[in-house]
């Protein structure tokens, strides 16, 4: 098996050279291509324009995905389906299928776990296993798109780990997925969110990605943010705003601000103020995000305090939505996944 190479994750140029490595024509690749990444299969059998003593040889040299499902967790009332993989190496990880009226998300992971300590994440707590490869990442998609026998709408790249930290492998995948060849999810509805890692922020700028970028600020003050994301001790709040200001005039593109609210830390009118300023500096949307518990000492602050904290941005010369998340009651909302199997009576 681990001699097997594995084809989720590869490009369309790959699996043509991956074809004539075991001696094929070319084409076969694209053949390949499209019955992985258009067709969703994962069973050489099922390839029937394919000679049988091709899928033989397939099946002794190729493999299609390694993701084995741990455990699916459907009990949260907003519909939300919270997905545990286990990989070939006994590391887990999770996905969130979120369903709307307009549109199918899915909110993938990208490394098992995370080095960046965000006070306020359970994905924090597990430190930084590894990243996750190309394949991985990819799928996570194809695997709960077989699952559940539907097409997914939008990508957000909002589960465990920071995309950033594992660059190459991130914008492979959402290349592989926006492919019009292949998933043809739209790369504007595909979105790469980042605690503030500024020098890939510059770089994902200057290489004009049309994948859109999301950036969890949570503070406009140096000194709680770096409290609350120690990343900003490295990347300070202002080294981030002006990346982000780059990227905003560069591809010309609405990049959006995230912001956790927690009770009694950043929900103030000084923070609001604040946060307003940084607004009218550039182009920008606002997404308040509620607080979702992670056993910590943090909380949410009441619907009231919310509303009050938006109320306080206006008027604002951007977009401003709050987004009380989908699937906190299993624990499959934004912050919560932490790569384990929970318990629970049906």
């Amino acid at each position: 098996m681990k001699n097997k190479t594995n084809l989720v994750g590869l490009t369309l140029a790959e699996c043509e050279a991956f074809a004539e490595k075991i001696g094929e024509k070319k084409y076969r690749g694209r053949q390949l291509y499209k019955w992985i990444y258009v067709k969703k299969t994962a069973f050489f059998d099922e390839m029937t324009d394919l000679p049988a003593l091709l899928r033989d040889k397939l099946a002794e040299t190729a493999r299609i995905g390694f993701l084995e499902i741990a455990d699916v967790d459907d009990r949260s009332l907003s519909g939300s389906v919270k997905y545990l993989f286990k990989l070939p190496d006994n590391f887990f990880i999770e996905s969130v299928y979120i369903p709307d009226v307009s549109r199918k998300t899915l909110c993938i992971s990208s490394q098992v776990g995370c080095a960046l300590n965000c006070r306020f994440c359970a994905t924090a707590k597990l430190g930084l296993k590894r990243h996750l490869s190309t394949g991985e990442i990819v799928d996570q998609v194809l695997t709960i798109m077989r699952m559940r026998d539907e097409e997914i709408s939008n990508i957000v790249f909002m589960g465990m780990g920071e995309p950033f930290a594992n660059y190459e492998n991130v914008i492979k995948a959402a290349t592989l997925l926006s492919d019009d060849n292949g998933l043809a999810i739209g790369a504007r509805r595909i979105v790469i969110s980042t605690a503030g890692i500024a020098d890939k922020i510059i770089r994902y700028a200057d290489e004009g990605h049309k994948f859109r970028l999301a950036i969890s600020l949570n503070s406009p003050f140096q000194e709680q943010r770096s409290q609350l994301m120690p990343i900003s001790r490295r990347w300070d709040v202002n080294n981030v705003l002006a990346a982000v200001k780059y990227y905003a005039k560069k591809s010309r593109k609405i990049p959006t601000l995230e912001y956790v609210l927690l009770d009694g830390l950043n929900d103030t009118k000084e923070h609001a103020t604040a946060l307003k300023k940084i607004v009218k500096s550039m182009p920008c949307k606002v997404n308040l995000i509620p607080y979702n518990p992670t056993g910590d000492n943090f909380s949410r602050p009441g619907a009231a305090q919310v509303n009050q904290f938006a109320q306080w941005l206006l008027p604002l010369n951007a977009g401003l939505s709050v987004r009380w998340s989908k699937g906190d009651d299993s624990n499959a909302a934004c912050g919560q996944l932490a790569g384990k199997k929970q318990e629970w009576v049906r």
